[in-house]
């Protein structure tokens, strides 16, 4: 099961790699045109090219899988729109390190809703990764104002599809599960757009490379293994993970546009990836089976167990 375990952390940290890249130049590319029709090309564009992958390699889904599938594409519909309003109003940084507070909302939330107990490692790592958004996106300092509570409707949002997705994910096809969360979102960013009174249809040649990026990486690709790999790994070991996206995003916006991080952001990087590299470490191989024995509970379940071992 360890391996299994350490070959999904290592896709979700390949997947939260592309997000942060992804994020200077879906920022440069929403200078010209309006977020919500970007969004709803890059999810429409993403969700034609995922339907023949399910129609071909996916299971018959079951009735269950498109509701489960719409609750989590609403949830991370409202991730993308939530983060987004909420940069008209705060700092890009205070979105940031809010946005990441799910690192904290997770393991809280799995606790109280899922009766999961987090071992005091993972907490420690909470803490450590906290601290590292805190000083890595805010350089030390937090100003509240009223567009932070968007960025903590977005964390919230955030958390709740990684929940969902965890739990989801375990009885249902990850085809048709990533294929129909990411047509909702195409659909609500499709609304959204033509109730803002813009045109959804419109080529944009500048900006074909960035859609084809966006929509085959960083949604294709990315909500595979995401839909895919939390079988094998925590929702709160999968937060802690994606608390790394400032950390590339950073990296990347240095080597590419010459942005540099001061003392306070280098320190915080290396705290989110102590956090990461702890929240991953293996524990007891005994422990950790029985507990993850215990939480399945269907034969197809245990035959996954079986397979990773």
């Amino acid at each position: 099961m360890e391996t299994s375990r350490f070959k999904a952390a290592l896709l979700l940290l390949t997947t939260t790699f592309f997000w942060g890249v992804t994020f200077t130049i879906v920022k440069q590319a929403i200078e010209s045109v309006d977020v919500f029709v970007f969004l709803s090309q890059r999810f429409i564009l993403a969700f034609l090219l995922i339907l023949p992958v399910a129609i071909v390699k996916g299971r018959k889904p079951e009735p269950s899988l498109f509701r489960q599938g719409g609750v989590m594409g609403l949830f991370l519909f409202g991730a993308y729109a939530f983060q987004t309003i909420a940069l008209l109003y705060t700092t890009a940084s205070n979105t940031a390190f809010l946005t990441g507070l799910n690192v904290v909302i997770v393991p809280v939330m799995a606790s109280i809703m899922l009766r999961q107990k987090i071992q005091l490692p993972v907490w420690i790592a909470v803490l450590l990764s906290f601290t590292g958004l805190f000083l890595l996106c805010g350089n030390g300092r937090l100003y509240l104002n009223m567009g932070d509570m968007l960025a903590a409707i977005c964390a919230l949002s955030v958390s709740l599809h990684l929940l969902c997705t965890g739990e989801f994910a375990k009885k249902n096809d990850f085809y048709w599960l990533t294929t129909v969360q990411l047509g909702v979102v195409a659909i609500l960013s499709t609304i959204f757009a033509l109730a803002r009174g813009k045109s959804v249809f419109v080529w944009y040649p500048h900006l074909l490379g960035t859609l084809l990026v966006c929509a085959l990486i960083a949604t294709v690709f990315a909500f595979l293994v995401q839909t895919s790999m939390q079988r094998f790994i925590s929702h709160t070991n999968t937060a802690l993970i994606f608390c790394t996206e400032p950390v590339f995003a950073a990296a990347y916006a240095w080597i590419a546009i010459d942005e540099r991080l001061g003392w306070y952001g280098l320190a915080g990087a290396v705290m989110i990836v102590a956090g990461m590299i702890i929240s991953v470490l293996p524990e007891g191989s005994g422990e950790r089976g029985k507990r993850e024995y215990k939480e399945m509970n269907s034969a197809a379940d245990f035959e996954t167990y079986r397979a990773g071992e």
